[in-house]
């Protein structure tokens, strides 16, 4: 049986970042996976640019039963860190919207600088290595895999969560906190478009690829300021993506059409400007003209010329431009999703040390745990944190 200090589960962005730490340390590290090759996620995120953190990084932008468990890691490994770590590396990189930080060049690039990271810590990385059984020993841990049985004194978990199937994803890591007694909140599709009822996908079908800015609002309260995307399923684009981590099956979202200005006060001023111009035609000039179109097809919005309408239907149309209400049928699922909202429960682990409380050795990063980010770069840096906190004592 081969023995080491450390085995990881997973070679992805919190696996290899975890590695390379707890390698610095002079533990003798070993990562497993059953891929081909590392970094599967990050080669294909941000359109193979790798949407790699954001400068905007914080507990805010986190959705986890407990609102405070992600303070500690992020505060002592932040953004800036990850940034000094890959300006080390050479890796050019541009800022876009939001305060995204994107490779210039490839992903490649992050994943090489993580791989690079390893060899100089002497980490070994095993691929294509199925774990068939993991077993709690007097001290540390023996796994049966298909390549043989090895045995560790710490295993952390980066297994990742559900998403994007086609590249491997499964449910070890939820299974093996379930079978060492930790509990596992319930998980679904996160940053995943939505799909939407009979009645208003052939209603919309006509809008699909239009884009256009929107504040969109969840049930809940939260809302975002991006942009809408029709599609021939329903509804994405960044907006959608962002509510879509905070929506509860059932409930509707409020999409504001046209977010930053006052509507009321806009209508009111271009009725007493030009009161024989149409509704249509003023909308037309703010908002894509087939979106306008099919608003007063399904009756949303009555068209006429300004002069014809009361204060209190002017006040209706604000309200309807600023409150468009729709009731999604579901989202699209895991096929698609980014990220996969639930996981392992964080009571049951150290926010310090992301180890579990009552299983000595066993620890648990990334996207595995009841962590998700907004979309935007905040889960990358999740795993660069969780996978730092970790290396510092696996």
């Amino acid at each position: 049986m081969a023995r080491w200090d450390v085995i990881i589960l997973g070679a992805g962005a919190a696996g290899l970042m975890c590695a390379a730490q707890a390698g610095y340390r002079g533990r003798r590290v070993l990562v497993l996976d059953n891929a081909k090759k590392p970094g599967r996620k990050i080669l294909i995120s941000g359109g193979g640019r790798c949407n790699f953190t954001n400068l905007q990084a914080g507990p805010h932008a986190y959705v986890c039963r407990n609102p405070h468990f992600t303070k500690s890691a992020l505060a002592r490994y932040t953004q800036r860190d990850f940034i000094d770590l890959v300006e080390r590396h050479g890796v050019a990189y541009e800022e876009r919207d939001h305060g995204q930080l994107f490779c210039t060049e490839s992903a490649k690039e992050i994943v090489r600088v993580l791989l690079t990271e390893c060899d100089w810590a002497g980490v070994t990385l095993q691929m294509q290595t199925e774990i068939l059984s993991v077993e709690a020993l007097e001290s540390g841990f023996a796994l049966t895999t298909s390549r043989g049985v090895l045995a560790c004194e710490s295993l952390v978990i980066a297994t990742g969560g559900l998403s994007l199937p086609k590249l491997g994803a499964t449910p070890l890591g939820y299974r093996l906190a379930e079978q060492f007694g930790l509990p596992v909140v319930a998980t679904h599709a996160g940053l995943v478009p939505f799909t939407l009822h009979t009645a208003d996908k052939e209603a919309l079908a006509e809008l699909s690829g239009i884009s256009l800015p929107v504040t969109m609002t969840a049930a809940c309260g939260q809302s975002f300021t991006e942009a809408l995307l029709f599609t021939h399923r329903g509804l994405s684009g960044p907006a959608v993506l962002q509510v879509s981590s905070y929506w509860t099956p059932g409930e509707a979202v409020v999409i504001d059409l046209l977010p930053g200005r006052d509507v009321a006060d806009w209508l009111v001023r271009a009725q007493r400007e030009n009161g024989a111009q149409e509704l249509k035609t003023l909308l037309a000039r703010e908002l894509p003209r087939r979106l306008v179109e099919k608003l007063m097809e399904q009756g949303v919005l009555l068209n006429k010329p300004l002069r014809q309408y009361t204060p209190r239907e002017l006040a209706e149309a604000a309200e309807r431009l600023t409150h468009w209400t729709l009731k999604p049928n579901g989202t699209e699922g895991y096929r698609t999703a980014e990220v996969t909202l639930g996981g392992v429960d964080t009571d049951a682990l150290s926010s310090k040390t992301m180890a579990a409380r009552e299983v000595p050795g066993l620890y648990f990063i990334g996207e595995v745990m009841d962590v998700t980010g907004w979309l935007g770069g905040f889960n990358f840096q999740w795993c660069w944190s969780s996978g730092w906190v970790a290396g510092q004592y696996a």
